[in-house]
This record gives structure tokens, sequence and C-alpha cells, in this order.
């Protein structure tokens, strides 16, 4: 029996790709190399398995690796995703949405891709609930959120896009 594989939205924000390719090339031409060097020094020691900084570093390194093969891959699959005119007025990707339940509870979010949101808390994922039901809604027009905890009606209250550089 096979098991249904979430995939992930392959859209991002210009910003959002900016900041994966700035971590790649970060990890890649500064800290890759430094953690290189260490691992080289350490190895030249002798006794690699009671040497905390080769053991320590060589696995730093496995990581850094692994996140560098993970962002090359993900750079290729992405699709840039910047403002057009046409989606004034209306939530699309790439949106800032500001919405009010009943209760007069306020939230303000970005809808953006799956690779943005980490470390941030005004940022949602385009494969969110949320992201889905308020799509091609305007202002004043209400969303049923529909998630585990049950479902929630919110009535957009503004939409805005960020200025384009």
């Amino acid at each position: 029996m096979k098991t249904k594989v979430q995939v992930k939205t392959k859209l991002v924000t210009r910003e959002g790709y900016n900041q994966l390719k700035a971590e790649h090339d970060e990890l890649w031409f500064k800290k890759r190399p430094e953690v290189t060097k260490i691992v080289s020094w350490a190895a030249s020691l002798g006794d690699r398995s009671e040497n905390a900084d080769y053991t320590f570093n060589k696995r730093l390194l496995r990581q850094i690796d692994s996140r560098i093969r993970y962002l090359r891959k993900r750079l290729e699959d992405l699709q840039i995703v910047d403002y057009s005119p046409q989606q004034a007025g209306k939530v699309f990707f790439g949106a800032w949405v500001e919405v009010e339940d009943e209760d007069g509870n306020s939230l303000k979010f970005r809808i953006v891709g799956p690779d943005e949101i980490y470390g941030r808390t005004d940022y949602i994922s385009i494969d969110a609930p949320m992201a889905r039901a308020l799509l091609k809604k305007q202002v004043d027009d209400s969303a049923v959120v529909t998630t585990p905890a049950g479902s929630k009606e919110w009535w957009i209250t503004e939409i805005y896009y960020p200025q384009q550089s």
C-alpha cells in the first residue's frame, strides 16, 4: 500500500528566493570552507576516534552538505512569483492579508511559499488551510477556514502587496 507523499508547492516570492540563494552561498562559499579547514587540521593530529574537534566538525560538515544539496535541488525547482497589477484588491500569492473573526480577533500575515515560513510568525504557507480559503477573495469577503479543530469564519479587512523593487 502506497502512502501519499505531501508535495510542497514550488512557488516562492522573489525575496524568499533571494534569501534561500543567500543561505546557499553563505554555506558553500564561507561556512563549508571554514569547517573543512578545521576537519583537515583535526585529522592531521592523529587518533580521530578521541578527537572532539574532528568528530564535531565532521558531523557539522555532513549537516552543511545535506542542507546545500537540499537548497540546490529546491532552488532549481522553485518558481518565482512576482506581483502583477492584476492582483490588486484580491488575495493571491505574496499578499499581506489582515483578517478578523466574529469575536474581534485579528490576524495579519503574508501568504508565501512553504520554504519561506521558517523563523517567521507573520508568514503562512500557500498550502495552509487559511491561505487556501482566502485565495481570490477581496476586502469584506468572508472565508470559512476548516482545520482539524473545526471550522471558523474570518472576514478580510485589508489586502496589500509589498512594493516591488
